[in-house]
């Protein structure tokens, strides 16, 4: 079977849909080698995908000049003479026409975020995603959902038809999923300077990843620095303001997104215990790579969280400081409970490892195509 795929933000995007995008395509091939598998894309970049995976830009000279446009207008005509028998829009989006070449298509939803907090987005931003993804739902075959939170908001956001949608989570990259090297974990250790005993945080540092949260926590737990992986915005200068003011600042150190993967799977592994209080997620990959890696979760209530974080996972409201201080006291003072957070974040994580995931896309795959 051929099957065709939107790859944008596979060759593109670093993190987020550029990761999931990787994923999908490398789980695939792996677990599933009897298939061909095209990638596509406007702008093609070398060594972003997995072995047994072949890369496709514009097959035309119009295509190459105005890629983007390609990608809208051209890519599902270039399917349809490819001989791809399944499309699968990876990024919220298909291509126009998709529902009239005869080729049929799965579109991945991620999250509607931009329609539960559209303040954190500009209105034109906010007007193309809900064009884009409305429509994209509408034409597909299948909706793909990542999680059971992003199925809930398309039908009471969209109304699109609950028997149209299906769920599949996603997985992480195997960095995470790996047995730890012990000797090579100690020597990452010593190279960036890990204190003995941390917290963790990992994630963009913007207001909806709520950072401001863990900060005002601190007070209650003295002496613990806080470790924060991942991409700043102007949110970061009001959580470096208040970590000022509560005279935590030295305890708070931001590592940027520069650092290898596999830095930052020992960062989980080495955690006292992951703190993710975010307001609202589609579905919250770094809660699923801490599980993996061993590390004691706590997050927020409600939402999308359980599906993610599962029986292993300790939940507080995102609205107190005191709670989740509270929270990490007790976690950080019994070392049982630790221990058995980690066994069940363990179990729970069975069902997002690459093996279930491939199982689950195939299984949609041969839904839509039958």
């Amino acid at each position: 079977m051929l099957l065709g795929f939107d790859a944008k933000r596979a060759f593109q995007n670093s993190t987020g849909l550029g990761n999931y995008s990787r994923d999908v395509l490398r789980i695939l091939a792996r677990h599933h080698p009897e298939h061909r598998y095209l990638a596509y894309g406007p702008r093609l970049v070398p060594g972003r995908l997995a072995e047994g995976v072949e890369a496709r830009g514009p097959d035309g000279l119009l295509g190459r000049l105005l890629p983007s446009l390609w990608r809208v207008s051209g890519l599902a005509a270039q399917a349809a003479r490819d001989g791809v028998a399944l499309f699968h829009g990876l990024s919220n989006e298909l291509p126009l026409g998709i529902e009239r070449s005869g080729v049929r298509s799965v579109v991945s939803i991620h999250d509607l975020i931009f329609e539960r907090f559209p303040e954190l987005y500009r209105p034109i931003d906010r007007r193309i995603y809900r064009w884009k993804f409305r429509n994209s739902a509408e034409r597909a075959g299948l909706v793909l959902a990542v999680s059971e939170q992003t199925k809930r908001d398309l039908v009471d956001l969209y109304r699109v038809d609950p028997a149209r949608i299906r769920v599949v989570y996603q997985g992480c990259h195997p960095v995470f999923q790996a047995a730890p090297d012990p000797v090579a974990d100690e020597a990452a250790a010593r190279r960036l300077g890990l204190p003995e005993r941390y917290l963790l945080n990992v994630g963009t540092v913007e207001r909806r990843k709520n950072l401001l949260l863990l900060v005002k926590a601190l007070p209650d737990l003295p002496g613990l620095p806080l470790l924060v992986a991942g991409r700043e915005t102007a949110y970061a200068a009001e959580v470096r303001a208040e970590a000022e003011r509560l005279g935590v600042a030295g305890r708070v150190r931001f590592l940027g997104t520069a650092l290898p993967l596999a830095d930052l799977a020992v960062l989980y592994r080495r955690c006292a215990a992951f703190a993710y209080p975010s307001i609202f997620e589609g579905f919250g990959i770094p809660i699923i790579e801490a599980h993996f890696c061993g590390a004691p979760v706590v997050t927020s209530a409600g939402g999308v969280f359980p599906e993610a974080g599962g029986p292993g996972a300790c939940y507080v409201d995102p609205a107190d400081a005191g709670a989740l201080a509270a929270a990490l006291q007790g976690i950080l003072a019994d070392p049982d409970r630790r221990a058995a957070m980690r066994a069940a974040g363990r179990a729970h994580v069975e069902r997002f490892t690459d093996r279930a995931v491939a199982a689950a896309l195939m299984a949609v795959y041969q839904e839509a195509l039958a």
